[in-house]
C-alpha cells in the first residue's frame, strides 16, 4: 500500500516537480552509494587478514559514513545556490574537504598496512571517497575551479598511493581512474543542475506569460468598459446640471432633459450588457487556437481537427466553452502527453471530441462531480446539446460535446429580434 500510495503521489507531481526529484535523489543516492562502496572496501578480506589496527578500519568506516552526513543538507543546499535560491555556507564546505582528506588518508594507510598489490580494490575505494566531497563542490564553484580540484585530487591521491608502496602501473591506474572518473562526475551533475535550472526557467516564463494574459485581459475589459461608459457618464452629468438650472429658474423645459438623461442611461445599460455578454462568450476558433497553444505549452502534443467557422453562434459559444473546460481538465488531471481534439459535423449535429491519454484511476473525473462539467451540461441543455465525459479503462480520458444544429428552415423562418 505505501508503494502505491507513492506511485500516485509521483502521478500526481507536474514536470518540473519531477524533475526536481528526480535530480536531487539522484544526487543523493549517488553519495550514499559510494559511501557504502568505500565501508565495504574497508573491510575486505584482505584488509581483515592485514596487520591493520581495527581502530583504523573502523575510523575508515565512520569517517565515510560521515561524509554522507556531511553531504545530506550540503547537497540541497549547493543545489539551491547553483539555482539561485540560498547560498551555500563555507563551513560545510570545509568540514566536507576536511572529511574527505581524512577518509581518504585512512584509505591509503589501510593500503599501506595491506599491501598496493594485495589490495586492488584501492584505486576504486579512493575514487568514491572523492564522490560526497566533489559532488557539491562542483554546483559552489565555477567550471575552472572544479577542474582544477579534479585535476589537484587525482594527483594528491596518486602521490599518496606512491608512498603507500605502490607501483608505477598502480599509481598510473589510480590517476588514470580518479581523474577521468572526476571528470565524468563533474560534467554530469553539473549538467543535471544545468537541466533543471533551465526547467525552472521555464516554468516561471509560463507563469509570467499566464499572470500577463490575465492582466492585458483586464485592461482590455476595462478600456472596453471606459469607452462605453465614459462619454455617456459625462453627457449625463452636464444634462443633469443643466435640468438643476432650469429647474431652478423655472423653465418647463428641465423636464425633457431629465427624460433625455433616462434615455441616455437605459442606453448604457444595455451598451454594458453587450459588453459583458461579448465578454462572457467564447469564440470556437480562439478557443481551438488558444487550447492548442497553451497545451503544447505544458508539453502535451496537441492536434486540432476543424475549425467551426461554419457553424451558427450560439453552437460556437456552446462549444467553445466545452473547448476551455476540456482543456483545463487535461492540464489539472493526470499527467497525459498527447491531447486530440476533433470537431465531426454529421447531419442535424455537430459533436466536440477530446481525448487525452495519462489519466490514473486516482485522477479521473467522474462525470457528473465537478463543478466545471456541471456548468458545461447547463450550457450545452440551454441549446439542446449533451455531454459524454469519463476514463475509457486504457489510461486515456475521452469527453464528447454534441450540439444539434438548427435547421434551413427554422433559422430562415425565425422571427426577427426586436430592441
Amino acid at each position: 500500500m505505501w508503494v502505491r500510495a507513492q506511485v500516485l503521489k509521483w502521478k500526481r507531481r507536474d514536470g518540473f516537480d519531477k524533475i526536481d526529484l528526480y535530480t536531487r535523489g539522484t544526487l543523493h543516492s549517488t553519495v550514499w552509494g559510494t559511501v557504502l562502496c568505500v565501508s565495504l572496501l574497508s573491510v575486505t578480506h584482505p584488509v581483515r587478514d592485514s596487520d591493520a589496527p581495527v581502530a583504523l578500519i573502523a575510523g575508515t568506516v565512520l569517517t565515510a559514513v560521515a561524509q554522507g552526513v556531511c553531504s545530506v543538507p550540503l547537497v540541497p543546499r549547493a543545489l539551491g545556490g547553483y539555482l539561485g535560491r540560498e547560498a551555500v555556507t563555507g563551513r560545510l564546505i570545509f568540514l566536507s574537504a576536511v572529511l574527505f582528506l581524512a577518509n581518504a588518508a585512512c584509505l591509503l594507510t589501510l593500503g599501506w598496512f595491506t599491501g598496493t598489490e594485495e589490495y586492488p580494490e584501492l584505486p576504486v575505494a579512493l575514487g568514491s571517497v572523492t564522490l560526497p566531497f566533489l559532488t557539491p563542490l562542483v554546483l559552489a564553484v565555477p567550471v575552472w575551479v572544479s577542474a582544477v580540484c579534479v585535476a589537484a585530487i587525482a594527483g594528491g591521491m596518486t602521490g599518496g598511493a606512491l608512498l603507500a608502496g605502490a607501483t608505477g602501473s598502480f599509481a598510473l591506474t589510480t590517476l588514470a581512474g580518479i581523474g577521468l572518473g572526476g571528470a565524468l562526475v563533474a560534467s554530469t551533475v553539473r549538467l543535471s543542475a544545468w537541466t533543471l535550472g533551465i526547467t525552472q526557467k521555464l516554468r516561471d516564463a509560463r507563469d509570467v506569460q499566464t499572470r500577463l494574459a490575465v492582466a492585458e485581459e483586464r485592461l482590455r475589459f476595462g478600456r472596453d468598459m471606459h469607452d462605453v461608459l465614459g462619454r455617456n457618464l459625462a453627457v449625463i452629468a452636464l444634462k443633469s446640471e443643466l435640468a438643476v438650472e432650469l429647474a431652478e429658474r423655472g423653465i418647463p423645459s428641465a423636464t425633457d432633459q431629465m427624460v433625455e438623461v433616462q434615455r441616455i442611461a437605459r442606453a448604457s445599460q444595455q451598451e454594458v450588457r453587450d459588453v459583458v455578454r461579448g465578454y462572457r462568450e467564447a469564440d470556437l476558433r480562439t478557443e481551438l487556437l488558444g487550447a492548442q497553444g497553451v497545451l503544447r505549452a505544458a508539453g502535451i502534443a496537441c492536434a486540432v481537427h476543424g475549425d467551426g467557422d461554419e457553424l451558427p453562434s450560439p453552437v460556437q459559444s456552446a462549444l467553445g466553452w466545452a473547448v476551455r473546460e476540456a482543456a483545463t481538465n487535461v492540464l489539472r488531471h493526470g499527467d497525459p502527453r498527447r491531447c486530440d481534439i476533433r470537431l465531426e459535423t454529421a447531419r442535424g449535429s455537430v459533436r466536440l471530441v477530446v481525448e487525452n491519454d495519462g489519466v490514473t484511476p486516482d485522477t479521473a473525473v467522474v462525470p457528473g462531480s465537478g463543478s466545471g462539467l456541471h456548468g458545461l451540461r447547463e450550457r450545452l441543455a440551454a441549446v439542446g446539446g449533451s455531454l459524454e465525459a469519463g476514463p475509457t479503462g486504457d489510461g486515456a480520458f475521452h469527453l464528447t460535446a454534441a450540439v444539434p444544429l438548427p435547421s434551413p428552415r427554422t433559422t430562415a423562418t425565425a422571427p426577427p429580434e426586436t430592441g
